[in-house]
């Protein structure tokens, strides 16, 4: 299939990664890198139990997760291999929480007017938000993430406009240098953007340092700032801050993220919109009459 992107000032360069693409994960492997997430830690026969497969089957499963950098083993069990300094594999976050993710997304989808002008960023969470955004007309989206330009480029009445920079071949998110400067060229009515998590200061934190960089543009040039978070993020630690959470005007998660967080939101003035799971819908809903 081929996508045309109208393109300012454009010029991608590609690094490329001298390792190669770990193996892909089944299903099976996928939901225990979510469980010990979950749990913290679990022990392997724990596992096996939980899954109801040999402890042969779990350590070799283990031990796959433990070599690509998913998970940490420890003597007769794993435990989440989150850290301050590396963020979870692309390709776990883009499975995780995906009907939390889903029914976020409908709900930033109904906020958002036709005829917006908006940044979207890098995020799994914000790329949700654009498969909700196939049925909205005269949009005009700025990325610096090719998965949303990729999934908006089917919608003949949205204009995609992407970031110059570089692709980090992870996740297609354009970063470094040309994409802040090509970014604080706009100024628009809503910036929609991601992060790896909020601690319990307040502060937005992510890991990569030329990432956050283009996200506190993205704040700075925009009129509106809508965060979409679900609630594994309230609470978890990296090791750069973004911005405080006072430069948030609406967060959009999928549960009650905790008295503390809430309180933290009503002393700045952000509003907080909990998705609720009984209006979430299995296709995108093509009427928009909301204002943002």
């Amino acid at each position: 299939m081929l996508f045309s992107f109208r393109i300012f000032h454009s010029i991608c360069v590609f690094k490329r990664s001298r390792q190669l693409h770990p193996m892909p994960l089944n299903p099976r492997q996928m939901a225990l890198i979510q469980t010990v997430q979950e749990r913290g830690h679990m022990s392997i026969e724990a596992l096996a139990q939980h899954f109801g497969v040999t402890l042969q089957t779990v350590r070799r499963d283990v031990q796959k997760l433990a070599d690509s950098g998913d998970l940490t083993r420890f003597h007769g069990g794993v435990r989440a291999g989150d850290s301050t300094t590396r963020n979870t594999a692309y390709r776990v976050r883009r499975e995780a929480h995906s009907q939390a993710k889903r029914r976020m997304a409908q709900q930033v989808a109904r906020s958002i007017a036709n005829g917006c002008s908006l940044f979207m960023s890098i995020g799994t969470s914000v790329e949700a938000v654009a498969r909700e955004l196939l049925h909205h007309q005269d949009l005009r989206v700025i990325t610096n993430n090719l998965h949303v330009a990729q999934i908006l480029s089917v919608n003949p009445r949205c204009e995609v406009i992407v970031a110059a920079g570089v692709v980090r071949l992870e996740d297609q998110a354009v970063i470094g240098e040309h994409a802040l400067q090509f970014i604080r060229q706009f100024r628009v009515d809503i910036g929609l953007i991601g992060i790896s998590g909020i601690e319990a200061d307040g502060s937005l934190r992510d890991f990569d340092l030329r990432e956050v960089m283009v996200s506190r543009a993205i704040i700075e040039q925009s009129r509106q700032v809508y965060l979409v978070a679900d609630a594994s993020k309230f609470g978890r630690r990296a090791m750069a801050e973004v911005a405080p959470l006072n430069c948030v005007h609406t967060v959009f998660t999928d549960a009650a993220p905790g008295p503390h967080f809430e309180q933290l939101m009503q002393a700045h003035g952000v509003q907080c919109r909990v998705a609720d799971a009984e209006e979430f819908t299995q296709t995108p809903t093509p009427s928009n009459t909301a204002q943002p």
